[in-house]
């Protein structure tokens, strides 16, 4: 079963949730759950915290609500502004964290890889596409630009139910 993004929908059989954990040939799945929830995270008030390290050479978060997952492998985030802040980062140090975390339900996953700007229009497309409306709404110009992060390691999961812990 899929849902409108073609990725497997959310069971609760903690069997078939672990099977849905195992790694593809890139060692990194981010299928089912983990899926469901970065892709849901704004609408659910739990944006991710992304972090990365700036010219300056500091460490530096921000919230982001345009995180989500654009293939089995890697996030894309849309940034309104294309220059300054972590476009220019990530141009001299791709490095990038994530962090999920809802409180609620217990759930953190703390997400690494290795960003980059997007340059192919129809990727910018896409992962504009893919944002949700209340962040499309905050560059209706479409001036910003797409940022791919290839998953290097994923770790976490909900206390009492199903852990991950993958990497590239």
């Amino acid at each position: 079963m899929t849902d409108q993004s073609g990725l497997p929908s959310i069971v609760h059989d903690h069997n078939q949730e672990r099977k849905r954990f195992m790694a593809t040939e890139s060692g990194i799945a981010l299928t089912g759950e983990i899926a469901e929830r970065i892709n849901s995270a704004l609408e659910n008030r739990k944006p991710l915290t992304v972090s990365y390290v700036g010219l300056d050479n500091r460490p530096h978060m921000s919230l982001r609500g345009s995180v989500h997952v654009y293939a089995v492998d890697q996030l894309a985030i849309w940034v309104r502004h294309s220059q300054g802040g972590i476009v220019d980062a990530i141009g001299s140090n791709p490095a990038i964290g994530l962090l999920y975390r809802d409180a609620d339900s217990r759930t953190t996953y703390v997400v690494s890889g290795r960003a980059r700007v997007a340059g192919d229009e129809s990727i910018r497309r896409a992962v504009f596409d893919a944002s949700p409306k209340v962040e499309q709404d905050h560059d209706p110009e479409r001036l910003g630009v797409a940022v791919l992060i290839d998953v290097d390691e994923v770790k976490g999961g909900t206390v009492g139910g199903a852990q991950v812990s993958m990497t590239r």
